[in-house]
């Protein structure tokens, strides 16, 4: 079995780090650049960047975060947000990034994932998929543009279409979860992984270390991503795993 990993995330709009609650009511959590070096400290195993405002503005502030950054730390990140060409995500890896993140766009133009997987490989491409749980589908459904828009799109069949396209990895957040700090989707999360043979994030509601002990254990996810609890202290990234090693958790 693969180590598991314990990734925090860092919302980025205008330069800054936010964290809100089901996708709004953002609050200020700090700089980018001084939360990813002491995540690294913290010995965290990987960063994901989102650029949630990506706007013209906000991209070169990004490229700029993410140069700076890549100074400060050794361990891989992820940048997503605004991202909608194969130059866009060269502009970003040339600045430090290791790993590029999708989602409207993927969306928007799935070709996008078959062409950077082809250009610069399966493991750098990671599609993210928001997921709200749709009552009258009984299933979930695939949301865009910062969780704002539906798309009708059903997730299980767009996580198995961007597999197939080449995505080395997807980032799954529940939209019903995020920023609540009930635990993690687990739902969701064991019905993506059942379904792919690619690694999955989880992303939304981590709480407490028991929240990501049962979203390895129940949701089958092969990584925790977290932000609230880290950028806010409640948490640390070392004592997270640290409890998760007692429960017998392989982690890295």
């Amino acid at each position: 079995m693969l180590c598991k990993r314990i990734v925090p995330c860092l919302d980025v709009k205008d330069g800054r780090v936010v964290k809100g609650v089901n996708f709004v009511n953002l609050r200020d959590a700090g700089d980018p650049v001084e939360l990813a070096a002491l995540y690294d400290r913290e010995h965290a195993d990987e960063l994901v960047f989102l650029d949630i405002s990506a706007s013209v503005e906000g991209r070169a502030t990004m490229v700029e975060v993410v140069r700076r950054t890549a100074g400060e730390i050794t361990i891989p990140f992820t940048v997503g947000g605004g991202i909608a060409s194969v130059d866009d995500m060269k502009r970003l890896l040339r600045a430090g990034a290791d790993k590029i993140g999708i989602n409207t766009a993927a969306v928007q133009n799935p070709q996008l994932v078959a062409d950077g997987a082809a250009k610069f490989g399966n493991q750098c491409i990671v599609v993210a998929i928001d997921a709200r749980y749709n009552e009258a589908w009984g299933e979930w459904e695939v949301y865009t543009h910062g969780g704002r828009r539906g798309t009708g799109i059903k997730a299980l069949e767009w996580a198995q279409r961007v597999e197939a396209l080449g995505a080395g990895e997807i980032l799954l957040t529940s939209m019903d979860t995020d920023g609540t700090k009930d635990g993690f989707d687990l739902p969701l999360t064991r019905a993506v992984t059942d379904l792919l043979s690619i690694p999955v994030i989880a992303s939304g509601g981590a709480g407490t270390a028991e929240h990501f002990y049962d979203v390895f254990t129940q949701g089958g996810a092969d990584a925790g991503l977290a932000a609230t609890i880290f950028h806010y202290k409640e948490l640390s990234v070392q004592g997270v795993k640290e409890a998760l090693k007692r429960k017998g958790v392989e982690i890295r």
